[in-house]
């Protein structure tokens, strides 16, 4: 399968503004002065890899893409879970 390059140059600023949106949640994952801010740099990342996915799927006009970004969205709801339950001090 090929895919022409005028459609995805199209997408090629979202794709800058989520790599540069990733990134600085990096950054305060690294440096975040709390484990809650570290927690929420977490699923910041996982909530732009989501969005990430979908532009994929959207570009490369598969629905692939789409399932496995359903399903890393259900695992990293449930892991954000697990970590605010256990920052809150209830496990």
């Amino acid at each position: 399968m090929t895919v022409a390059w005028e459609p995805l140059s199209y997408w090629m600023p979202a794709v800058a503004i989520l790599l540069v949106l990733i990134f600085g949640a990096a950054f305060r994952l690294a440096k975040g002065p709390t484990p809650a801010d570290r927690a929420v740099a977490v699923d910041t990342v996982n909530t732009l890899v989501i969005a990430s996915m979908v532009i994929l799927a959207v570009v490369y006009r598969q629905v692939i893409f789409v399932d496995i970004a359903i399903v890393y969205a259900v695992l990293s709801y449930v892991s954000t879970l697990y970590i605010a339950k256990y920052l809150g001090g209830e496990m």
